[in-house]
């Protein structure tokens, strides 16, 4: 199916995409016109994003054709010379921003990886933050920022480079009215100061869908019809797109294409189910709702509209017990809000503005889980299961993770766990943001039936402004205050308006005093910027590293957890590690049963009275005595001395004494009879001198044990030097993996797949900044070795310190090398702790030297890079050895650099599969 323009900026000819056995498109044949709007229309979950995925180049193309801007974009080569002219904002707010850096530092990014020059970027980035009306928040940072502005900032990184073809995926869901408005102006006006522009759009609002030159109607991966907004009315006979849209679905039911009526609400007793009185909430000194008051009757189906920001949600927060209120009451059902009710609160079903269910469970376990949560018996849960399951038509995603669904689908499986228990009063916050309008409708259906049969309270907030008409009343909010309340007609005769949402708009501008800026001067300001000349991108470029580089750098400094996770994290542990990990056996304690009381046996006794080794705890007089001390871990050695210990050793006799030690760990147990039998040895030796003048023995030979390196023998002085071994491959490396992984899950990877930077680009960007960090990490490490154990460097410092920026290069290398494999930061942090501690304790020499392994772990240990550095450590510290004896450590461990980055670079997709 093609349109009827002479040329298309994009035409799929036989496209399949599964994900797993699920078609996501089906066979589809698809030009798209060039230098017009191409709206796409349909159901949520039929396949628009994926389609507009393949033809910005973000998704990988399974099966059929895909050529845009006159080439096949499964050319590596293709997509690479495209990329500059494209622009592509992903479904969601503010999905290709990064929250942490300002309006300006994210516009800044953009226009670096697309090889603007400071010239370039400062002329274009403040006639796009001047067109928006974002220039006076330019130092705000993006996550917190409304809405609508994340939409526009959005739009301004899009739009920086001058493309040819946008791609916007239902950039205004969950954007209030007037923002939407000025979103949409902002479009036309760039689009008419560069009329060959050509924008791709989806879009869940019907009425912004009339704006646009083209339409594809889809459903079930299928397209169902293509043409212009008239063309689509006049085939189906109806006088809005709404109407058309319903009208092409193929076998849906006659009664679910009819019109939705709404009863009058039959005020019976006028009972208050919600009231607010004089709400106010402050965070530090942000006032987020001021003097907020209102009452809402049983039954009433109460409508919440504002601007993005302007407290809606945070009062619904008060409302439920959520958020404490920093002045004022809430009452529901006359009582008083508590947050610990939990009788109240199994009468109240509340939705979340952001989707809150468990992702790692299916529809299915969703349901059935939170049904268990209000108690419902089992039997009730499957009925009320089936119910929703068909209300809302769950049935094909019954089995599928949650994680996995589609926005719309999410929000439809939120409004079933929020019903399931069927509650007397619903708080839903903007329940129907994505969600297409068959869904819409019958959401709605249910919350009629619930709010006219069962008297069912319904206080629900909306972009909505068609929904807004079906509640009985409805509050305006703006800035933390409520402008007015009433019913929405009368609403609109007070701004003498039959459009209500210009009756919104206008509540608003009165109250702000916010002029829409002249169509003239916007497009003036687009007329003076000189168009972006494409730069030739080659196959790397510095000035896009370092991007991702200062951009990385920005996010780290502004995030205390990563920071003191750095830091913080490898000194505590080289503190535990270095005091808590040692082979000494200092200050054992013991217990001597002495049954001869006799002046040798007592000599016998003080000897280990005055080892360091051992302890005195308890006296005792009994075998009963020594047992209790043993099994109560109270002493780790018994000696039993027996009865004429004295008179059997001056008679030449050989008395036996007894030396319980507790054997539950036996290095320490056999460590404690090498001291016994020492001890035991040395005061023969004494006694011999005492009694006849000679050593207990005279042997031929004497052997006299030295220590090299180590003389005192003590474990500081091997775990100190090693312990960094273990730290800098495991805090850097997860560090590492979860910056990867954090941009898969919060969906900023699509500016890495849909920009010019290479995937050598971005990878060594992110690593740059943390080996920085870890580097300076290292040699903190080093300044508490020498000052705060005391174990001083005695070989070339100058090793050390190019051995630990090898070692740190390599081990993020390792991180980025995991990233590539998973997809949740979760994943990421077990995968590389696990993969990285292991062999690092058990293949590096930590424990047992790597030449007395054997077989393949022997090969593992010469070849896991962990032994390189821990050699290269004990050999600078304790062996005192040279930079000539050290440079083979160091060529070994440079040569692991390329090999993880390499594997790194291969297995990064530049496209999502």
């Amino acid at each position: 199916m093609t349109g009827t323009a002479e040329t298309f900026v994009a035409e799929l000819t036989g496209v399949n995409h599964r994900y797993g056995g699920k078609y996501a498109l089906k066979d589809i044949s698809l030009s798209l016109p060039a230098g017009c709007m191409v709206g796409l229309i349909g159901p949520d979950g039929v396949g628009k994003s994926t389609l507009m995925g393949l033809v910005s180049g973000a998704r990988k193309l399974q099966q059929g054709t895909v050529n845009v801007l006159d080439g096949d974009m499964t050319s590596e080569k293709h997509r690479n010379k495209v990329y500059p002219h494209i622009a592509y904002m992903p479904q969601g707010l503010g999905k290709n921003l990064y929250m942490d850096l300002s309006i300006h530092e994210n516009l800044q990014f953009f226009a670096r990886l697309f090889g603007l020059t400071k010239k370039e970027r400062t002329s274009r980035i403040d006639r796009l933050l001047r067109a928006t009306g974002l220039l006076p928040f330019k130092r705000r940072p993006a996550g917190k920022l409304s809405g609508g502005m994340k939409q526009k900032l959005g739009l301004c990184c899009a739009l920086v480079h001058d493309p040819a073809l946008l791609i916007l995926d239902e950039p205004t869901t969950g954007v209030d009215p007037l923002s939407r408005q000025q979103f949409w102006l902002l479009i036309d006006e760039i689009r008419a100061a560069s009329p060959g522009m050509s924008v791709l759009v989806s879009t869940a609002y019907m009425d912004e869908a009339e704006r646009f030159d083209w339409l594809v109607a889809m459903n079930d991966g299928e397209v169902l019809a293509a043409g212009t907004p008239s063309d689509l009315k006049t085939q189906t006979g109806c006088d809005t797109l709404e109407d058309t849209f319903v009208r092409l679905l193929p076998g849906l039911e006659e009664s679910r294409k009819q019109k939705l009526v709404i009863p009058p609400l039959d005020s019976k007793d006028g009972d208050v189910a919600i009231e607010a009185r004089h709400l106010t909430r402050r965070f530090g000194d942000f006032t987020a709702v001021s003097d907020v008051s209102f009452e809402i009757e049983r039954g009433e189906i109460f409508g919440f509209l504002g601007s993005n920001g302007c407290g809606k949600t945070t009062t619904m927060k008060m409302l439920t017990g959520l958020l404490p209120a920093s002045e004022g009451e809430a009452f529901l059902f006359g009582s008083r809000v508590n947050g610990g009710d939990m009788k109240t609160r199994e009468r109240v079903g509340y939705m979340s503005q952001s989707f809150s269910l468990y992702r790692e469970l299916t529809v299915r376990q969703n349901l059935v889980l939170h049904g268990r949560l209000f108690n419902l018996p089992d039997r009730e849960i499957e009925e009320r299961i089936k119910d929703l399951v068909a209300r809302f038509t769950l049935e094909k995603h019954l089995d599928d993770l949650t994680e996995a669904l589609p926005l719309g689908v999410r929000q439809r499986l939120s409004l079933a766990v929020a019903v399931i228990h069927e509650p007397e009063m619903l708080i839903l916050d903007e329940p129907t943001s994505g969600v297409d309008p068959i869904a819409r409708d019958e959401f709605w259906k249910l919350l009629v039936d619930l709010s006219r049969n069962r008297n069912v309270t319904i206080f629900i907030s909306t972009h909505f402004m068609n929904e807004a008409l079906r509640c009985d009343r409805v509050s305006l909010m703006h800035d933390g205050k409520v402008l007015a309340c009433d019913t929405p007609e009368r609403l609109m005769q007070a701004r003498n308006t039959e459009d209500f949402e210009e009756a919104f708009i206008g509540y608003i501008r009165e109250t702000v005093g916010e002029q829409t800026p002249e169509i003239e001067e916007i497009a003036g300001v687009e007329a003076e910027a000189e168009p972006v000349q494409p730069k030739k991108q080659g196959f790397f470029r510095l000035s896009r590293l370092l991007a991702y580089s200062y951009r990385e750098y920005l996010e780290i400094i502004r995030d205390p957890i990563r920071l003191a996770f750095a830091f913080g994290g490898t000194a505590l542990l080289y503190i535990v590690f270095g005091y808590g990990i040692s082979s000494d056996v200092n200050n054992l304690r013991y217990a001597a049963l002495d049954l001869d009381n006799s002046p040798e046996s007592r000599a016998y006794v003080e000897q280990f009275r005055g080892s360091r080794y051992f302890r005195e705890v308890d006296r005792i007089y009994s075998a009963q005595d020594a047992e209790a001390l043993l099994q109560g871990n109270k002493a780790s050695l018994v000696v039993e001395i027996p009865p004429d210990f004295g008179r059997n050793l001056s008679q030449g006799k050989k008395p036996e004494v007894a030396a319980w030690i507790d054997g539950a760990m036996p290095d320490q147990a056999e460590t404690i009879k090498g001291y016994v039998q020492g001890l035991h040895r040395a005061y023969l030796d004494d006694y011999s001198r005492r009694t006849t003048g000679e050593p207990l023995q005279q042997l031929p030979v004497d052997i006299v044990i030295r220590y090299s390196y180590n003389p005192s023998f003590e474990s500081i002085y091997a775990m100190v030097p090693a312990i960094p071994t273990i730290l800098l491959f495991m805090i850097p490396a997860i560090l590492m993996a979860v910056s990867v992984v954090r941009e898969k899950e919060l969906g900023s990877i699509n500016n890495f797949y849909v920009t010019p930077v290479t995937r050598l680009e971005f990878l060594l960007g992110k690593q740059l900044p943390y080996i920085i960090i870890f580097y300076i990490n290292a040699l903190f490490l080093l300044m508490m070795a020498l000052f705060m154990f005391q174990v001083p460097i005695k070989g070339s410092l100058a090793a050390y310190l190019v051995g630990s920026l090898l070692y740190v290069t390599v081990t993020t290398g390792f991180g980025l090398m995991i990233s590539a494999f998973v997809r949740s930061q979760i994943a990421a942090i077990f995968a590389t702790a696990i993969l990285a501690i292991m062999p690092t304790i058990q293949f590096s020499g930590l424990t047992q030297p790597v030449s007395t392994l054997e077989g393949r772990a022997e090969l593992m240990g010469n070849l896991w890079p962990a032994g390189k550095f821990l050699h290269l450590g004990v050999g600078a510290f304790t062996k005192a050895l040279s930079l000539e004896a050290l440079v083979p450590d160091l060529v070994r461990l440079s040569l692991y650099i390329p090999v993880f980055l390499f594997l790194a670079v291969i297995a990064m997709k530049k496209q999502e599969k």
